[in-house]
């Protein structure tokens, strides 16, 4: 028997008015000076397919309504509430007091590899990412509960943020 793709109309998505009223999924996103309107537009998208709360758009990171990011994100900015926080460090001391625990996505010296992360059950997670060249500036490192790291095999040091958000979402995802 061959395999068919499925229709969109069998997808079975949900609007976004149910997107916006189903239950909260406790995870939201921080872009660190994110500097392309692509790699933005493809975190609002993945963020749609994994459920997250709120983007908070930080520093120099794009903002809709911008072409380049909706191109990318096919909508997805128009369900998915965010905003613009220019003081980053200041938006994670005001998300730890709201009860999330903050996480740079971040090679540190101290840094939980990914596979060896285990989130709670019920917890509130700000995940940070970062600059395509700089990652988390230290700053927003230090104010973070702590960095967690994905784990790599190759000469390359690092993902693009785009790619980072997904495996992130992704194994988050899984766990929970």
């Amino acid at each position: 028997m061959k395999d068919r793709k499925l229709l969109n109309i069998e997808l079975g998505r949900i609007t976004p008015q149910e997107y916006r009223n189903r239950e909260a999924s406790g995870i939201v996103l921080v872009l660190d000076n994110v500097r392309s309107a692509h790699n933005t537009g493809s975190a609002f998208r993945t963020a749609d397919a994994f459920g997250i709360d709120r983007i908070y758009l930080g520093g120099i990171t794009p903002v809709p309504p911008s072409p380049e990011l909706r191109k990318v994100a096919l909508g997805a900015e128009e369900v998915i509430p965010f905003e613009h926080c220019a003081d980053v460090p200041s938006l994670i001391r005001r998300l730890k007091a709201d009860g999330y625990t903050t996480v740079a996505v971040e090679q540190t010296v101290n840094s939980v590899k990914l596979d060896r992360f285990t989130p709670e059950k019920g917890a509130r997670y700000a995940l940070v990412f970062g600059n395509e060249v700089e990652g988390v500036r230290q700053e927003v490192v230090d104010e973070c509960d702590f960095s967690l790291e994905i784990p790599q095999k190759g000469t390359k040091h690092s993902l693009n943020v785009s790619v980072s958000v997904g495996v992130v979402l992704w194994e988050i995802s899984k766990a929970l």
